[in-house]
């Protein structure tokens, strides 16, 4: 209480009003090989759209990946990717000659570190799909022949705000253009236009940010960087500055070769794909997944990676992290290739993965339409299982299963690599690989909800497992207010009042049948507060999914009332 040298009233307060926070149980999360995007950099995904946009469309070596992530994406809107590459992996460029030596840049960070030689653009990120680019800038000199003058409303010239600093000739246009249709479809396709930029290193637009080229592109360009600021002129100082200098009373040269106006740039060349990728390569991109504290995740996925990739995702992210579930799904060959015993090969390389509730099998690849190249492919179906799983946070919540003909049917799939009889499922089930299965008049449709935990127990089930990520997540956020408080009885008073209404509301919605929250002297004796430490137990019982009925058809005669057999 404040301090008072005559009677009066002095008002405080106690805010007794926090709450358990809803936390994220849908962040869908991958990585692999994909035809273009940053490298070893978490990117956030809505739409298939943006996956294109963003990341390219799918080839050969990378449809699996990519198709992977688009199935997420049909059931949720929440996905982070990263893409990495193999070490021959080049991006394309173009010189002031029209030439230039190819880079390495896979992303901002190595851009802002990098040092070129001879590129006056370099292609956004590593891979063929730069070669299909051409990238050009024209200042006042070269405007008037210039072949895409007619995409701008007029010539460059001097910005306002070079002008204003006693400068001259900065203004300059950039353009992106699909050369080849590979990008678009279209051949000479425009991709990009960034008109009015300057070559003034300090130069501003009205809002205040930068209208540097070699920022402007950087922070919005989708598919170039600039390389060095001086390839954009030539031949010996005439007096005039060059592009990268202040604006504070500098003429910049305009763009000539010889006397005669140029336009910088051309058709980029030599970049180089390396989408095949080793199991180190793989588990690098993953890694960016493992800090709880750097990036919020959910599903992770694993693609058609190998069983150490796998493998490298529950021992090092899942099961450390125990905020996320991973999903995988048998390898390639062990479903996919003709001939051969499917339901042997799965428990055969179930015995090389690890036990744990932290992680989801599925039994089989499906086959569906890759309409980007017009071609039926087989993909793993780890993408479907995490979709599902957000689908069901969406309609349902975390801890409904996500199997079953109400919430389990699988989209866009032709066929199964596979189908699971009866005998096979009796195999596979207590083996904790969920069966994918064909049910008629229903589709195709996940048919188990086991976890890959060995031991039988309540987290043996995802919908348990997930229940008490989002349970111990949720509370975990909320009891960072008790931090630097005192254990005492009102500071366990107020934990208890905070986390029961949640449980309740939990309760209410099915996730749990009954709980109880003990945090008191009991459990927070002289030696635990002595030690600066405050314990809250919270008993949980969780709902369980159905997974077996049994129906007894009981034929009674005609004489017998059913009271004197049924009960």
């Amino acid at each position: 209480m404040a301090f008072q040298v005559s009677p009066g009233i002095n008002v405080s307060e106690i805010n007794l009003t926090t709450v358990v926070p809803n936390v994220a149980t849908s962040i869908g999360a991958i990585t692999g090989g994909f035809q273009w995007g940053p490298v070893l950099e978490r990117t956030s995904i809505t739409t298939e759209n943006d996956l294109v946009k963003v990341f390219g469309k799918p080839d050969d070596d990378t449809a699996e990946w990519f198709l992977t992530a688009a199935n997420y994406l049909a059931y949720s809107n929440n996905l982070l990717v990263v893409r990495n590459v193999g070490a021959a992996a080049k991006n394309a460029v173009v010189g002031d000659d029209g030439v230039g030596t190819a880079a390495n840049v896979n992303n901002a960070t190595d851009y802002d570190t990098d040092t070129f030689s001879d590129q006056v653009f370099v292609a956004k990120y590593p891979g063929v799909l730069g070669n299909s680019l051409t990238a050009e800038a024209c200042d006042s000199a070269g405007f008037a022949t210039w072949a895409y003058k007619a995409h701008f409303d007029r010539a460059p010239g001097t910005s306002t705000d070079c002008s204003n600093a006693g400068g001259s000739e900065d203004e300059m246009h950039v353009i992106v253009i699909d050369a080849d249709g590979q990008w678009t479809g279209t051949p000479g396709e425009v991709l990009e236009k960034h008109a009015f930029v300057s070559k003034a290193s300090d130069a501003k637009r009205i809002d205040g940010s930068s209208n540097y080229v070699k920022n402007v592109l950087r922070n919005e360009s989708l598919y170039i960087w600039l390389g060095l600021p001086s390839q954009l002129t030539e031949l010996a100082d005439d007096g005039n500055n060059i592009a990268g200098v202040s604006k504070v009373g500098n003429v910049f040269r305009v763009f000539t070769t010889g006397g005669t106006a140029y336009t910088p740039g051309g058709r980029l060349a030599g970049g180089v794909d390396d989408n095949v990728l080793s199991d180190a390569e793989l588990q690098a991109a993953y890694a960016l997944y493992i800090a709880p504290e750097v990036v919020d995740v959910s599903l992770i996925m694993a693609g058609p990676g190998t069983i150490g990739t796998g493998n490298y995702i529950i021992d090092n992210i899942t099961s450390v992290r125990k905020d996320c579930v991973a999903f995988v799904s048998p390898v390639k060959s062990s479903v996919v290739t003709a001939g051969t015993d499917q339901r042997t090969n799965i428990s055969t390389e179930l015995n090389t993965r690890r036990d744990s509730s932290y992680a989801v099998m599925d039994s089989a690849w499906k086959y569906q339409y890759d309409r980007y190249n017009d071609v039926f492919r087989y993909v793993p179906m780890n993408g479907d299982m995490a979709g599902l799983c957000a689908r069901t946070d969406f309609t349902n919540d975390a801890w409904w299963s996500p199997a079953g003909l109400n919430r389990g049917t699988i989209k866009n799939i032709v066929k199964l690599s596979w189908e699971a009889t009866k005998a096979n499922r009796d195999t596979m089930y207590p083996l904790s690989i969920n069966p994918i299965i064909t049910q008629t008049g229903a589709g195709v449709v996940l048919w188990g909800d086991k976890t890959m935990q060995v031991v039988p127990s309540a987290f043996d089930r995802i919908n348990v497992r997930r229940l008490f990520i989002v349970l111990e997540k949720a509370i975990a956020v909320a009891a960072k207010a008790m931090l630097f408080e005192f254990n005492d009885e009102f500071t366990r008073a107020q934990f208890v009042n905070m986390v029961a209404p949640f449980l309740r509301e939990v309760q209410g919605r099915r996730g749990i049948t009954d709980f109880k929250v003990v945090c008191d002297g009991s459990n927070n004796t002289g030696q635990i507060i002595d030690t600066n430490q405050f314990v809250g137990d919270i008993f949980i019982k969780p709902a369980r999914s159905i997974n077996y009925i049994q129906l007894n058809f009981i034929a009674a005669r005609s004489d017998v009332s059913f009271s004197e057999i049924g009960g």
